[in-house]
């Protein structure tokens, strides 16, 4: 196989940086909309969900079952990265960015209004569903199209730094989705469940009009531009990429370790926690601290993939993560509110902060311009699925039936071991030109940069 061609680094005009950051906010700003979306849901589900639309139920029943509409969520989003991808592929980044997020935003602002079981029944738990499969398809689109954009937009510029805005997005959404739930969690319980957990839901509203404001704003991205006056798209770019799945497995892979922690250290730790004696104030506390540190350690492990490769700081991050995932346990069964915070910062804030970071610009240097939308979503969306659609119901049954939440900190090791072994049989990709991927080949998954 012949190398790859090697980046080589050329002047930027001032409106080409200025786009550039344009591209960059957008993405950090569509992606927090997208994520406070996503994680609103995980944790009103676990604090109130179970109750109010699937009554009758034993309470940890109650809760695995609006749990599984959390997975519900995540099962759509491979569908989306499929969908969008395909008219991402095909039509442009743009369009399909602006959709995602007005499909994001209101499905979450119509589950704010949803009636509950005791007001329609039956079909309360069917339009819950319906909502979080509409969530996951749109997040699905998302963060494919958003991410490729900043790092089409950068080129050859950091753009490992660059990607992490998008990247940063996960902990900004986990952060406005926490202060807004600390905010309503403080009512009274029957208010809570009355009308207080609707509130983070209709908030959503103004997000998505700021993100939809700045997306405009926003320009097609330049290879993809290139390709389009080529009329080089590829007909069906799921095709091209399945034809040759290795690079599409190694995406998902790569990606299970930071999610099965994330999922298992944000969403389910609510239950957990709050199960073991924590008042849910603390645990959003803890959560809120987390989110704050990750958002400084997501840029730097970013920057660093820049200077020293996605690979090893992808490896450190997976190594430390299941290093950590006892001892974050002992911190979190010591009931210490002070422990907990240390817990979650050091599971989450830093450890799975930097398996992710690099991820962003990973999976999309993964793929050619032809099917990057694709590629990178499916990669994306593939490793959410199986890494974080699932944790929490697996471990709630696991804790459920041994007592004790051994099986928490076994699911990260797992998750963590995955993506380490992963990273071997991935190619570094940091020093690979995105330019002459997208038009000097007709058929992008035979092309060395989706060949891992």
């Amino acid at each position: 196989m012949p190398p790859s061609p090697v980046a080589s680094p050329s002047p930027a005009s001032p409106e080409s940086t200025r786009q550039l950051r344009r591209v960059a906010l957008s993405g950090l700003l569509g992606t927090a909309v997208e994520f406070y979306d996503f994680l609103v849901y995980g944790t009103v589900a676990a604090l109130v969900f179970g109750e109010l639309f699937f009554p009758g139920a034993d309470p940890a029943v109650g809760t695995i079952a609006a749990f599984g509409t959390f997975a519900a969520g995540y099962v759509a989003r491979p569908l989306g990265g499929i969908v969008f991808g395909h008219f991402g592929d095909r039509l442009g980044r743009k369009s399909m960015l602006l959709l995602t997020m007005g499909l994001m935003g209101s499905a979450s602002f119509l589950i704010g209004l949803l009636p509950t079981y005791d007001t329609i029944g039956v079909w309360a738990p069917v339009l819950l569903i319906t909502l979080r499969v509409l969530q996951g398809i749109a997040i699905g689109g998302e963060w494919g199209g958003a991410t490729l954009m900043v790092v089409e937009h950068a080129g050859e510029r950091r753009r490992g730094l660059w990607s992490s805005f998008t990247q940063m997005g996960a902990p900004l959404g986990s952060l406005l989705s926490s202060l807004v739930v600390t905010l309503v969690v403080a009512m009274p319980r029957d208010q809570f469940a009355a009308w207080g957990w609707r509130v983070p839901f209709l908030l959503s509203v103004v997000l998505l009009g700021v993100g939809l404001f700045v997306r405009l704003k926003v320009v097609e991205s330049p290879l993809f531009a290139e390709v389009k006056k080529d009329r080089a798209e590829a007909r069906l770019p799921i095709l091209d990429v399945l034809r040759r799945p290795r690079p599409l497995l190694l995406a998902c892979c790569v990606g299970i370790g930071a999610f099965t922690a994330q999922s298992l250290l944000t969403s389910y730790l609510i239950a957990y926690a709050t199960g073991i004696g924590y008042a849910r104030p603390q645990v959003l506390t803890a959560l809120t601290v987390s989110a704050c540190v990750a958002l400084v350690v997501l840029p730097c492990a970013s920057a660093l993939s820049d200077r020293v490769g996605r690979r090893p700081v992808v490896l450190a991050g997976a190594v430390t993560s299941a290093a950590l995932a006892f001892p974050v346990l002992a911190l979190f069964d010591s009931k210490s509110p002070g422990l907990l915070i240390l817990a979650v910062v050091l599971g989450h804030g830093i450890a799975q902060s930097v398996m992710y970071g690099p991820l962003g610009a990973l999976l999309t240097e993964m793929f050619g311009t032809r099917v990057r939308y694709t590629g990178a979503s499916l990669g994306y969306q593939g490793a959410t699925l199986i890494g974080a659609g699932f944790s929490p119901m697996i471990a709630g049954s696991l804790v459920a039936g041994s007592g004790n939440g051994t099986p928490v900190a076994l699911l990260i090791c797992g998750g963590s071991l995955i993506t380490a072994l992963t990273v071997w049989f991935v190619r570094e990709t940091s020093r690979t030109s995105l330019s002459g991927s997208a038009t000097e080949r007709s058929d992008a998954p035979h092309t060395e940069e989706i060949t891992a």
